[in-house]
């Protein structure tokens, strides 16, 4: 497996006028095909669910990925560095602007996101940390709560840099899966009887699957393929990993500066 994506869809469960998550994974394999991995619910993203499903996922055979790339929820990126701590974790784009956009006056948000962009478009991470460096040097009177931000997710922001050029678009949001839920959300907002759990499982489902079939392609070159493996060596990601087998009562660790923004 090369890149891994892990989200999360909240749909309505009418008996009890609340909603329930269904944790999606999914992953790009070295050869480029694209793979659904597996469907849960849950009701809040949390270490201890994170981790559990994590390492289903292991006990299926799954080799650590190359990447992860999850929103900011804190309890799962806790566990996927419990679970994968040498794969590099990714922030998705697509969740992180309209957190950002939340911390900035309406008027200025124009000049911060292109500045951001300037930034996404650096040709090298090291660049990319330059730009970065300068526009919270720049800002941080101004706009404390964005320069926070933008240090504490630093790294997963600037991570896509490390893979290969074409595969960049790829890994910077989980947009993939993201679109399937739109599609859920389209068809629940009309379903009077979505009352249990087992229906939500059967809906998320059966949209999911018909998005799997089209996904089989093989779409990466032999030169591609190299590059990944030239990138999972230097992380080690191949030797054994014992946290899949740790005792399930083992304690989380403890809560990190990161920010879930």
């Amino acid at each position: 497996m090369a890149y891994l994506f892990l989200a999360t869809g909240y749909e309505p469960l009418r008996r009890w006028g609340q909603k329930t998550g269904g944790r999606c994974g999914w992953a790009i394999g070295e050869e480029g095909r694209k793979g659904w991995l597996s469907l849960s619910t849950a009701n809040r993203e949390s270490f201890e669910s994170g981790r559990e499903g994590l390492r289903a996922l292991g006990k299926r055979g799954l080799r650590p990925p190359a990447t992860r790339t999850t929103a900011g929820a804190l309890g799962l990126t806790q566990a996927l560095e419990a679970v994968w701590p040498k794969a590099l974790r990714l922030r998705c784009g697509f969740h992180k602007m309209p957190n950002l956009q939340q911390k900035v006056p309406a008027q200025a948000w124009s000049e911060v996101q292109a500045v951001l962009g300037d930034r996404r478009a650096a040709p090298t991470q090291e660049e990319g940390e330059k730009r970065r460096d300068a526009m919270v040097e720049r800002t941080q009177r101004e706009l404390p709560e964005v320069c926070r931000c933008l240090r504490d997710a630093a790294n997963a922001t600037l991570n896509p840099r490390a893979v290969p050029n074409r595969h960049q678009h790829y890994v910077r949001t989980s947009s993939l899966v993201e679109r399937a839920f739109v599609e859920e959300r389209r068809r629940t907002k009309a379903l009077p009887h979505l009352w249990t759990e087992g229906r939500v499982v059967h809906l998320v489902f059966g949209v999911l699957i018909r998005v799997s079939d089209r996904w089989g392609k093989k779409c990466f070159s032999e030169f591609e393929q190299q590059q990944l493996r030239s990138l999972r060596a230097p992380l080690k990601l191949d030797e054994q990993d014992v946290s899949i087998d740790e005792p399930s009562s083992s304690v989380p660790p403890p809560r990190s500066a990161a920010s879930a923004a």
